[in-house]
């Protein structure tokens, strides 16, 4: 049995579509590249029997189309708007277990149906103390990630939790995800001021940009600027176009979040004390504490996605390799960030692509959280600074390098998954011939078959005709059967 649908059947090619386009749906709500989607919707189609779609995804649209029929042709399409976007790491391990079943042949359609209501009807996996939790770890890691100590990593994880706790009631009210950002980035503030106010009456030091870039690091990690990068690289300019404007535009609110806080601060009398333009090389002994700050940060971002306990494994296994990479490049080859971001990025896509296929788990959420750690929310805060003090060429070289390293983490990711599918390479389908002809069938095609039926239910004439002896053979058959090139 060749598909479990009836091709000619309208209807059962427009559920199969649907189906698929479902998948799709889940795919870009969790931050799957359009690419990666547009396979994975092929991938689908391809094993219900239709190997020729044509699939078109810009931005939150979706189009799915094909030609059914050899003699009579017939187009069928199904079109989809993705209307929300989040991050749950839970469904996208669902959905990708349903494409590994369907691609076996072991989900026929109404199955899969079933399974993807399920799917879409799933709650979170765990309550919101949880989800909390897993944010104020990821801020500690930051916290370290960035050379805090102790207590700067208690203040860096308060921050984080205050941030998202607050963020999470004001998404229950459908308010734009702009103010989110704006009062994400006033909280990051806030905390900061009081405290290094407050820093010479409690005896401990206190460094305000630590804190300050840990809250923006929380919430570029929800924002989608390293996926929208990825679509640019991947050959989806009008939907990476769309998707860095809206994360420019997000990033513009947590810098005018910050740029409040620091204001309101001065007039209050608790002003900043002078910042460093431009960011330090770390020692030898602080960089065993980044690699697991950044390693601790990974794997918390994972569970603050519902990311299901191998893959928050996974992905500290890939932030670890990713972290010593680029502490190697940076310390003792001596190269400049973005080179070892670069290379960093690299490691992350290619671990994350064979670990994450060894033990089959989707590598959007490995490659997700692995580059997480190195989002550069220090760089961001320094630029804005810098501009806010008029030094527009200090703060505009912090801000390209902010950019710069985002799209090194996207190559890098990119590459390095490219490298894992050479090394581990997938099996691929390949339809029948018949299959083949029957998607490039022509108006001469159909012309010809017509002709064809035309002479077959023709009445044949009085007369005998002999049949030719065995060894005997039509000038024409013969001529036919003949190959190219030989008498």
């Amino acid at each position: 049995m060749l598909a479990p649908i009836d091709l000619q059947d309208p209807a059962q090619v427009a559920a199969v579509m649907n189906i698929a386009a479902r998948i799709g749906s889940i795919l870009i709500t969790n931050g799957t590249t359009s690419s990666d989607a547009r396979a994975s919707i092929h991938t689908v189609t391809s094993s219900y029997g239709l190997h020729y779609c044509h699939i078109d995804i810009t931005v939150n649209t979706m189009t799915i189309h094909t030609i059914i029929g050899v003699d009579r042709r017939t187009p069928v399409s199904v079109f989809r708007v993705v209307t929300d976007l989040s991050e749950n790491y839970h469904k996208l391990q669902e959905v990708d277990r349903l494409i590994r079943s369907i691609r076996s042949g072991a989900t026929p359609p109404e199955v899969a149906e079933k399974i993807l209501d399920d799917i879409e009807r799933s709650y979170i996996p765990y309550r919101n103390l949880r989800f909390l939790g897993g944010w104020a770890v990821m801020g500690s890691a930051i916290a370290i990630l960035l050379g805090g100590d102790v207590f700067m990593a208690a203040l860096g994880g308060f921050t984080a939790f205050l941030i998202m706790g607050i963020n999470k009631i004001l998404s229950r009210n459908d308010l734009p995800y702009f103010f989110h950002c704006v009062l994400g980035g006033l909280l990051a503030t806030i905390p900061a001021l009081m405290f290094y106010n407050f820093s010479a009456q409690i005896g401990q030091p206190i460094v305000p940009s630590q804190v300050i870039a840990t809250g923006i690091v929380v919430l570029l990690a929800g924002l989608t600027l390293v996926q929208s990068l990825l679509d640019g690289i991947t050959g989806a300019p009008v939907t990476a176009s769309a998707r860095f404007f809206q994360t420019m535009l997000h990033t513009g609110g947590i810098v005018a979040g910050v740029a409040t806080g620091i204001t309101l601060g001065e007039m209050f009398g608790v002003g900043l004390p002078p910042l460093e333009t431009m960011l330090g090389t770390p020692t030898f002994g602080s960089a065993v504490a980044r690699v697991l700050g950044g390693t601790v940060a990974a794997s918390a971002f994972a569970v603050t996605c519902f990311a299901e306990r191998p893959a928050v494994f996974v992905s500290a296994a890939t932030a670890l390799a990713g972290s010593v990479i680029y502490y190697v490049f940076l310390l003792p080859l001596g190269t400049d960030r973005l080179l070892a971001t670069a290379a960093c990025a690299v490691v992350i896509g290619l671990a994350g692509g064979l670990i994450a296929r060894r033990f089959m788990i989707n590598p959007v959420i490995t490659a997700v959280a692995g580059v997480t750690p190195f989002l550069p929310g220090s760089g961001i805060y320094r630029g804005m600074y810098a501009i806010m003090n008029e030094q527009m060429v200090v703060g505009m070289t912090n801000l390209f390098m902010a950019v710069g390293t985002c799209m090194a983490l996207a190559g890098g990711v990119v590459f390095g998954e490219w490298m894992a599918r050479r090394i581990r390479r997938p099996q691929l389908f390949t339809p029948y011939a018949a299959f083949r002809r029957a998607g490039r069938v022509t108006f001469t095609q159909i012309r010809r078959a017509e002709q064809a039926a035309r002479r077959a239910t023709r009445p044949k004439r009085g007369g005998s005709t002999r049949l030719p002896r065995p060894t005997e053979r039509a000038p024409r058959d013969a001529a036919r059967d003949t190959p190219s090139g030989v008498e």
